[in-house]
């Protein structure tokens, strides 16, 4: 089953059919995450404003088609305009690190 969300900048994690995307930008430090969790920037995780810890979105890349899943172990972003922040590895795997944001599709996995 999949489930996607509303992309929209400020919206609560709404479900709803159809595609929903936004902007992704990635982050890494050596702290530790909002769910006690040291951050790994090796590992496919990601904040999310309201999504519960543990949930595993798969993230999509408009631009090239590139996906991953990630699970949600974080909060953020902070950033205006943004629906997600991914780990460095994720943001890799995606193809935008260099770039440092992408529009993205972003779909909760059941």
């Amino acid at each position: 089953m999949v489930i996607c969300l509303s992309a929209t900048p400020g919206a609560a994690a709404e479900k709803r059919l159809g595609s929903a995307s936004g902007m992704a930008s990635y982050y890494g430090y050596g702290g530790r995450t909002a769910s006690g969790e040291h951050h790994n920037a090796a590992a496919m995780t990601a904040a999310h404003r309201s999504l519960p810890f543990g949930t595993h979105v798969r993230v999509t890349n408009t631009a090239n088609g590139r996906s991953v899943v990630v699970r949600i172990n974080d909060r953020g972003p902070f950033v205006r305009g943004r629906v997600i922040d991914v780990s460095t590895a994720a943001a890799d795997a995606l193809g935008f690190r260099r770039r440092g944001v992408a529009r993205v599709d972003l779909a909760v996995i059941d």
